[in-house]
Order: C-alpha cells, then sequence, then structure tokens
C-alpha cells in the first residue's frame, strides 16, 4: 500500500523522533533504520524541503526532526515524499463515468480518504511514543546488532 520511498521516510523520521535533540548523519540513520544511504539521502532531503527535517552541514552537523513530534502528523510526511493518490476520474477514461465514479473505484476513493484521515491523525509521536517491553526488539534492526543482515526482497 505505501511505497517504499513513503516507509522509507516513515522509519527516517520514527529514528529521529526516537532520539531527539541530536543530529544525525545520513550514515547513521541509514546503518539503523536499514535504508540504503544514497536512497534516504534523498528522501531526507525532501523532508528538509517540506520543513519537517532540518539539515545542518559542517562537524557536528546532520538531520533532526523540525518540530516536536507530536505536532508532525504521519499524512505530512507522507505527503511530503509520495502522497496518497486520490481518485478524481475514471482511471480507464470510460465515456459513461465521465463526471462520476462507478461503485468500484468510488469505494476505492472512499478508502483512499480514510487512510488520508487517519494518518493526518496521527501523530509521529504515537509511533514512537510507547515504551518498549524490557528486552523486545527495538521498531528496526540495528545494523550493530546479530540477525541484521539484509532481508531480500521488499524493504
Amino acid at each position: 500500500m505505501l511505497s517504499r520511498t513513503s516507509e522509507y521516510a516513515l522509519r527516517a523520521v520514527a529514528f529521529l523522533a526516537s532520539r531527539p535533540g541530536a543530529a544525525w548523519t545520513v550514515q547513521q540513520v541509514a546503518a539503523e533504520t536499514r535504508v540504503p544511504r544514497g536512497y534516504l539521502a534523498k528522501v531526507l532531503q525532501q523532508l528538509v524541503r517540506a520543513d519537517l527535517v532540518r539539515s545542518q552541514r559542517g562537524v557536528g552537523g546532520g538531520f533532526a526532526l523540525a518540530r516536536p513530534p507530536s505536532s508532525i502528523a504521519v499524512l505530512e510526511v507522507l505527503n511530503a515524499v509520495h502522497p496518497i493518490r486520490r481518485i478524481r476520474s475514471c482511471p480507464l477514461d470510460l465515456p459513461e463515468h465521465r463526471g462520476i465514479l462507478c461503485a468500484l473505484h468510488r469505494r476505492l476513493d472512499d478508502a483512499y480518504a480514510t487512510i488520508e484521515e487517519t494518518f493526518g491523525r496521527t501523530r509521529l509521536s504515537e509511533l514512537v511514543g510507547a515504551p518498549l517491553r524490557r528486552g523486545a526488539p527495538p521498531p528496526w534492526p540495528r545494523a550493530s546488532e546479530p540477525g541484521a543482515t539484509r532481508r531480500r526482497g521488499r524493504a
């Protein structure tokens, strides 16, 4: 359902939200979230342009959230990198569907609307705010931990 870019953006902002007050390099974020560094750099730049993440060059520089996690909606993150595309007209361009959506596409668009509404209400702080049980694995494997080798297939 979510694009790879969207998933990578959510991993990155969740990582940054779980470690407030510090700037993290692309290399550090990529290693901790298991996102390819080059891809992540582009995703982080999109998040910077959307004013969700700030970047600082130089020694001690890196990336950090631009706002508190409680003020960032998941939908903002998704819209910054790969917005949910609503169905506005018949994807098949059928003449009899001009100006209206058939039952199938209306239901699909209703589902997209529900997803947008849910992601619009969900704050980044909700994704990282719940404490982990003692000994529970982190929300993503750390590159430095055993078993953190890259899985095959989709990320």
